[in-house]
C-alpha cells in the first residue's frame, strides 16, 4: 500500500521550473503589443538573439564563478582585452585569423581566468574583491596596447567567418553561442568536474569532506569564464570589424543579470545552462524593445538594475524549495 502522497504544487516549484520562461513570454507579449509592426518581425527577431549572443557569451562563463558561490566582475575587460590583442595580432602583425583566434581565446582568456582563479585560492580573499581589482587592471592594458584607439583592419575572413551569417541565413555569433552552451552543458551534466562544482557551491565544506579539490574547481570555474568572455571579445570585433578599448564596458552586470534572472542561485549550487540562454535573450528583448520605445539609455540602466533586484529577491525568497 502506497503511503506517499503527491506533493503539491506550489508557486515555489513553478517559480523554480517556468520563471525565466515566464518572464522572457512576458517581455515579448509587452513589446509586441507596444510596437507590433516593428518588434514582431521575423528580422527583428532574429537580431535579438544575434545581439544577445554577446550577453549569452558573458553569462555562460559567469555562470560557473556564481555557481561556486563567488562572483567574476572582470568578463568585460577580459573580452575587450582578448579582442583588443586579436585585432592587433591579426591587423598589425598579419598573423593568420585562425592562430589569433586560438591564441585570444585559448591563451589570453584562459590565463586570465587561471589568474582570477589563483588569486582567489591564493589570498582567500572573496572573488569579488579580486575581481573587481583585475577588471580595472585589464581595462587600463586595453587602453595602453591600443593607444586608446579602435584597432580596425582586421580580414574580411575573420569578419565573415565570426561575424558573419551561416547559409547566409544564421548569424555565425548565435551558432557560437550554442556550440558553447551545448559543451557546457555536457561539462555540468555528464562530467565529474562538473558535477563537483554544483556540490562546492551547495556546501564547500562537506565537498571538501567528501575529498573534492575546492582550489582546483576554483581555477577551473574562473579559467572557463575567461574561455567565455574571450569567445564574446572575438564575436564582438568581428561583428564591428575594430576592437574598441571601451568594448563591453558595463557588460559585467549584462552577464550577472543572465544568470541570476535564468534562475541560478547567488548564493551557489543552483543553476541550468539552458536558462542562462534564455536570462540573456531577456536582456536583449528589453534592451530592443526600450529601444523600440523610444526609452532613454539612461532609463534602460534603471530598468535592468530594477530587474536584477527583483530576481535577487525573489531567488531569496523562492529559492529555497530548491534547497530542501
Amino acid at each position: 500500500m502506497k503511503e506517499a502522497q503527491a506533493k503539491k504544487f506550489t508557486f515555489n516549484d513553478y517559480w523554480d521550473r517556468y520563471s525565466t520562461i515566464t518572464i522572457l513570454v512576458i517581455m515579448i507579449v509587452v513589446f509586441g503589443i507596444l510596437r507590433p509592426t516593428s518588434f514582431l518581425t521575423g528580422g527583428n527577431l532574429i537580431k535579438i538573439v544575434e545581439q544577445s549572443s554577446i550577453t549569452i557569451l558573458l553569462g555562460l562563463g559567469e555562470f560557473f564563478a556564481i555557481l561556486l558561490g563567488g562572483i567574476d566582475l572582470s568578463v568585460s575587460s577580459t573580452m575587450a582585452l582578448s579582442g583588443a590583442l586579436t585585432a592587433k595580432f591579426m591587423a598589425e602583425m598579419g598573423m593568420h585569423p585562425a592562430v589569433a583566434i586560438i591564441l585570444g581565446i585559448f591563451v589570453f582568456g584562459a590565463l586570465i581566468g587561471a589568474a582570477n582563479g589563483v588569486l582567489v585560492t591564493a589570498t582567500g580573499l572573496p572573488p569579488f574583491i579580486i575581481t573587481l581589482g583585475t577588471q580595472a587592471i585589464l581595462r587600463s592594458l586595453v587602453y595602453i596596447i591600443t593607444d586608446a584607439r579602435a584597432v580596425s583592419g582586421l580580414p574580411a575572413t575573420f569578419s565573415k567567418s565570426i561575424g558573419g551569417k551561416l547559409f547566409d541565413v544564421i548569424p555565425v555569433p548565435i551558432v557560437v553561442a550554442l556550440i558553447t552552451a551545448v559543451v557546457l552543458t555536457f561539462l555540468t551534466t555528464k562530467l565529474q568536474c562538473g558535477r563537483n562544482m554544483y556540490a562546492l557551491g551547495g556546501n564547500s565544506q562537506s565537498a571538501w569532506y567528501a575529498g573534492i579539490t575546492v582550489k582546483k574547481h576554483t581555477i577551473l570555474a574562473f579559467v572557463i569564464s575567461g574561455i567565455c568572455a574571450s569567445l564574446a571579445g572575438m564575436v564582438n570585433i568581428a561583428r564591428l570589424a575594430a576592437a574598441e578599448p571601451n568594448a563591453g564596458t558595463g557588460y559585467e552586470t549584462y552577464a550577472i543579470e543572465a544568470v541570476i534572472i535564468g534562475g541560478a542561485s547567488f548564493f551557489g549550487g543552483i543553476g541550468k545552462i539552458p536558462k542562462v540562454i534564455i536570462g540573456g535573450l531577456i536582456i536583449g528583448v528589453i534592451n530592443n524593445g526600450l529601444n523600440m520605445v523610444g526609452v532613454s539609455s539612461y532609463y534602460q540602466q534603471l530598468a535592468m538594475g530594477c530587474l536584477l533586484i527583483l530576481a535577487v529577491t525573489l531567488d531569496r525568497f523562492f529559492g529555497a524549495s530548491r534547497k530542501n
